[in-house]
């Protein structure tokens, strides 16, 4: 109806079920920002007045995403689309469900990934995997897994698909580990949603460790994949460590190092 209304008014122009805002290309960043930022507000600020039952008439397991919600989905994709590439000041962007709701896909910033419409239109059409056991899977634990029995250990971070701990055997102070809750053997075995959860953890865990210890002036981030690469555990976990100015003689290499000898180039 907005749509309908906006077009009747001379205000947008329309490509089959996409509205587009007359004259967008000649508005510079800011000026586009500002509009996506007033119109999310305005969003939010409709559903808070009206109550969530405004989209009752709609189907059951959809309900929408809010534009607090929507920015940072967009901004963590940089506003391209996370499949083609493209620029949202070429192509519409929409949030998307990657595994959908209609399969037991969760409301969550880390099922959302930021399509164009036409790549979010093919997935619908062309994606034929099948989801009915993908909410099970989230649930997958090993009896004889040291990370999938973490009763007694004390979780620094956590949501709902992923956490964070300190490593028992810190190679510096607040060296953290970040897991997958479900059983994934590496990090190849990760589902795109578990990535997004394992890196929101790493991102904030920088952003804290940074303000609380000052003398931290950068990070590694590791992850073996497989016994030649030295993984000892078979459960995927992501080293943060936290590096401090003269911990190391000669820092030179960084990960490189884990071969002797390929750190000095």
């Amino acid at each position: 109806m907005v749509g309908k209304v906006l077009l009747s008014h001379d205000i947008v122009d329309k490509e089959k079920d996409i509205y587009i805002l007359k004259e967008y290309s000649k508005l510079n960043s800011q000026e586009k920002k500002e509009i996506i930022e007033e119109c999310n507000r305005k969003i939010d600020e409709y559903i808070s007045k009206r109550g969530i039952s405004i989209w009752q008439h709609r189907r059951r397991n959809r309900r929408p995403v809010p534009g607090s919600i929507r920015y940072e989905v967009l901004k963590r994709a940089k506003y391209r689309c996370e499949l083609c590439g493209i620029s949202a000041e070429e192509k519409a962007l929409e949030v998307d469900h990657i595994t959908p709701k209609n399969h037991g896909g969760e409301d969550s910033i880390n099922n959302y990934q930021a399509l164009c419409y036409t790549c979010n239109a093919q997935k619908k059409d062309l994606d034929d995997t099948s989801f009915r056991e993908q909410e099970a899977v989230y649930h997958v634990r090993e009896k004889e897994c040291v990370f999938c029995e973490l009763e007694n250990r004390k979780m620094v971070y956590e949501n709902n698909l992923a956490m964070a701990f300190y490593d028992l055997y810190p190679v510096t102070q607040y060296h953290l580990l970040i897991i997958p809750k479900r059983h994934a053997i590496n990090y190849f075995a990760l589902n795109q949603a578990e990535i997004n959860a394992m890196n929101q953890i790493i991102f904030q865990a920088q952003k804290d460790l940074v303000n609380k210890d000052s003398s931290i002036e950068g990070f590694n981030i590791g992850i073996n994949n497989g016994s030649v690469a030295g993984q000892t555990i078979f459960h995927c976990h992501i080293h943060l460590i936290p590096r401090r100015r003269g911990d190391v003689a000669n820092p030179i290499g960084g990960v490189r190092n884990i071969i002797p000898g390929k750190g000095e180039y």
